[in-house]
């Protein structure tokens, strides 16, 4: 940026044909941070790792230190790279609408479409479906029918013929019908426990989270350091946990998370946007 004002400032702008509105001025352009500037501080501000943020969206940890440093030759191209930045700026809290708009600014904008004569080229080529032969399914279908009435006709005549002999036999025994037994009274249920209501058996340590503010980021390992879960956990959305041990948890919007441990609901007071590294057992709720 500079400090004072050039003669040339106060020459008059030319006439564009893009509106303001879509178009940042000299001055904005300045001031905004480079593309990988504004992901790395959204990491920052969020609490987060470049290995967490690269577990969360599947992007090698090269390619985000990287795109941090506006290195975008690792993406393997621009589709690869808009695509690399819509998902590091949804997974930072970002708007990845503007940050790919920036991208698009200053490489030349946004790629061409791919030409759809292929895919006609491809039609062209494809093998004609085989008509089907409905003279031959008519000739089935007089074929069964003609098979069908005459196992009628020679069914029937078997059934009268069998049904005189039965007339001329012994009558058959009648069947004595048990009698009916009386209606076992029915047991009330028990009433459900809050452990029960939970499903938190008490040689296993369970956590179940739900959203119920916002959107979360959360990670959730086994005591054997397995990997439970790692993403975005959307509001109204649940994840139960489950482990004979231990449960280590990591919470990106700890605020947005409601926590139930054992059965039991966690009261801590978290706030919007504060990462917690937490740790449960088998015993009552407590942060490890």
């Amino acid at each position: 940026m500079s400090i004072g004002n050039s003669p040339e400032d106060d020459r008059p702008s030319p006439p564009s044909t893009v509106s303001d509105a879509s178009v940042p001025s000299d001055a904005e352009a300045e001031d905004r941070p480079s593309i990988g500037r504004a992901l790395q501080q959204a990491r920052i501000d969020a609490g987060l790792t470049v290995e967490e943020v690269s577990t969360s969206t599947r992007v090698r940890i090269p390619i985000v230190h990287a795109i941090e440093e506006d290195d975008f030759s690792r993406c393997g191209g621009h589709v690869y790279a808009r695509g690399h930045i819509r998902t590091l700026a949804r997974a930072v809290g970002l708007d990845p609408v503007r940050l790919v708009e920036q991208y698009d600014a200053e490489h030349g904008g946004r790629p061409s479409p791919t030409p759809a004569a292929p895919l006609f080229e491809a039609e062209r080529i494809r093998p004609e479906r085989r008509r089907p032969n409905w003279t031959a399914a008519m000739v089935a279908a007089i074929v069964a029918v003609i098979g069908f009435v005459g196992f009628t006709m020679v069914n029937g005549n078997d059934g009268h013929s069998r049904g005189t002999q039965v007339a001329e036999g012994p009558a058959p025994a009648q069947k004595v019908s048990p009698k009916p037994q009386p209606p076992k009274p029915a047991v009330p249920p028990p009433a459900p426990s809050e452990s029960a209501i939970a499903a938190a058996p008490k040689d296993k340590v369970t956590v179940k989270l739900t959203a119920t503010d916002d959107k979360s980021w959360i990670s959730a390992k086994a005591s054997d350091g397995k990997l439970l879960f790692d993403g975005l956990l959307l509001k109204g959305d649940s994840k139960t946990f489950q482990d004979d041990e231990k449960i280590d948890l990591i919470l990106g919007n700890a605020g947005a998370i409601e926590l139930f441990v054992n059965g039991k609901k966690v009261e801590d007071r978290f706030e919007t946007g504060q990462v917690e590294r937490l740790s449960y057992t088998k015993g009552d709720p407590q942060v490890g």
